[in-house]
């Protein structure tokens, strides 16, 4: 009965989605006076997907398109049309020159099932606007961007590295010792405090996060994302893997209950104090963006993206050095002639190190680890270079193509902190280094990340020697994963006090 009941569940939808899906390529049919981009032929309900775009191998796939389309092109990942834009200046006009018209959030179906259109990542609208908004002018008054936000930082620093003198120069897996570490800076401004790195429940959480990416990042989250309309019916192993977002939620609803038992609006502790007085505020308009929904959304939004994002580039970071001891050497020179061992790193240093700024810029574009970008979509019709894209459609804007644009960077495959180094030796900016995007939906947390990735990646190098397990002819520094996103192999080290 069961499986009569998912077959003919299964067919259904093939049919509706077939019909939608020729709706949709009449649609377009009408547009073609318009010019679209060029692109390959769809198939019914697949689109392109699993012909000309391989699961495995995706962000290969488009590159590969790129080369026969050209820098702008229309594909099908299942029914929904997506087009991919490539190179600095095709991504300059369309996020920045016309950044109003791409300042619309794409599909992103896994914080869609879960967090239903709510939060700041994913919505749109009026909504997007206010919750944006509120959330940078709070996180602002909680430190974001001055002093008080950098001596937190610097504190969670001090306890990554007395974790790390816990090691006593035995190999381990560095995970999670960066991930507690970055975590904390965002769990005290959100949550109001910091947690222990023993604390069961936080390092569960952190797993979670770690999962999630891991999920979204593989062959069975692209086809979630390609068919969530379908897949979010059937049974399967995607259903485990969502299930660590909803556990992210929950905890975060158990933080919310907390706060409103304990909440004094005239002295808010944290993000969640000055959503919930907001709340209070507006309870009377029924209009409000400011509800229980948007609270618990956009603080998963931030505990997510405030994590996962500098833990994996600074994990990336230290596995370039184990391949690159010489690079590591040139570091250790520097923080001792700018900084020595006594004091700890501040961000006014970062001016006189040229070098080590450098050498963090070129692991954000080497490691390139959002290569797609978030996707956006078109307000309304769209005109690009000659092209038309027709309102609502989806756009991949591909970050990678910046970063490793050989016209920006001499030898983009290689990793080489000269690619921001004048003949002087001094740092030089670079138009094409987009690791946040670009636009009005640019990464809010860029000046968080920057913070955090030179001050914890020059606390650990000034108090230790990194160590490979082995020879460093022989690590890997192709991602393990890569789709829409790129993850380093896993790996252990071992750190020796200086």
């Amino acid at each position: 009965m069961f499986l009569l009941e998912t077959t003919t569940l299964i067919l259904g939808t093939w049919l509706v989605m077939l019909i939608l899906f020729s709706l949709r390529k009449d649609f377009l049919r009408k547009k073609q006076g318009q010019q679209l981009p060029p692109g390959p032929t769809p198939l019914p309900l697949l689109g392109n997907f699993m012909v000309q775009v391989n699961s495995r191998m995706f962000l290969k796939s488009l590159l590969k398109l790129r080369e026969k389309f050209g820098s702008i092109y229309m594909i099908y990942l299942g029914p929904h049309p997506v087009v991919v834009l490539s190179g600095y200046q095709v991504l300059k006009e369309a996020l920045v020159d016309q950044r109003e018209e791409f300042s619309a959030r794409g599909r992103m179906a896994v914080a869609e099932y879960i967090l239903q259109g709510y939060g700041i990542t994913a919505s749109n609208g009026e909504r997007w606007k206010q919750l944006r908004r509120f959330s940078l002018m709070t996180l602002r008054n909680f430190g974001m961007g001055k002093r008080s936000i950098e001596e937190r930082i610097q504190e969670e620093a001090r306890f990554l590295v007395e974790a790390l003198r816990e090691t006593k120069g035995l190999p381990f897996d560095p995970t999670f010792f960066f991930s507690r570490s970055v975590s904390n800076i965002i769990c005290s401004v959100v949550f109001g405090n910091r947690f222990d790195y023993e604390d069961k429940r936080f390092l569960s959480l952190l797993r979670n996060i770690n999962e999630i990416m891991r999920f979204m990042n593989s062959t069975l989250g692209l086809v979630f994302s390609c068919f969530s309309c379908v897949m979010k019916y059937l049974p399967g192993p995607h259903h485990r893997k969502l299930k660590n977002l909803v556990e992210l939620k929950d905890f975060v609803r158990e933080r919310v209950k907390i706060h409103q038992e304990t909440l004094d609006p005239s002295s808010p502790r944290d993000f969640i104090d000055c959503f919930l007085t907001r709340m209070q505020q507006e309870k009377e308009n029924p209009e409000s963006e400011f509800h229980a929904e948007n609270l618990v959304a956009s603080t998963v939004n931030l505990f997510f993206a405030g994590t996962e994002t500098v833990s994996t580039t600074l994990r990336y970071a230290f596995l370039i050095l184990l391949k690159h001891p010489k690079i590591e050497d040139k570091v250790h020179q520097e923080i001792e002639h700018v900084i020595g061992r006594e004091r700890r790193p501040a961000l006014e240093d970062r001016s006189r190190m040229p070098y080590t700024d450098a050498v963090i810029h070129e692991v954000q574009r080497f490691a390139d680890i959002i290569p797609t970008g978030l996707p956006r979509t078109v307000t309304q019709d769209v005109k690009l270079q000659g092209y038309t894209i027709p309102k609502g459609t989806d756009v991949y804007p591909l970050l990678t193509t910046t970063l490793h644009d050989p016209e920006q960077f001499s030898d983009p495959k290689c990793f080489n902190p000269g690619h921001f180094l004048d003949e002087n030796g001094s740092f030089q900016k670079k138009e094409a280094f987009l690791p946040f995007s670009t636009g009005k939906r640019m990464c809010p947390g860029e000046g968080l990340a920057r913070m955090e990735l030179f001050l914890f990646f020059t606390t650990i190098l000034q108090n230790f020697t990194l160590k490979p397990t082995r020879d460093p002819e022989d690590i890997d520094l192709t991602p393990e994963l890569s789709t829409a996103g790129h993850l380093p192999r896993a790996y252990t080290l071992s750190v020796l006090p200086r």
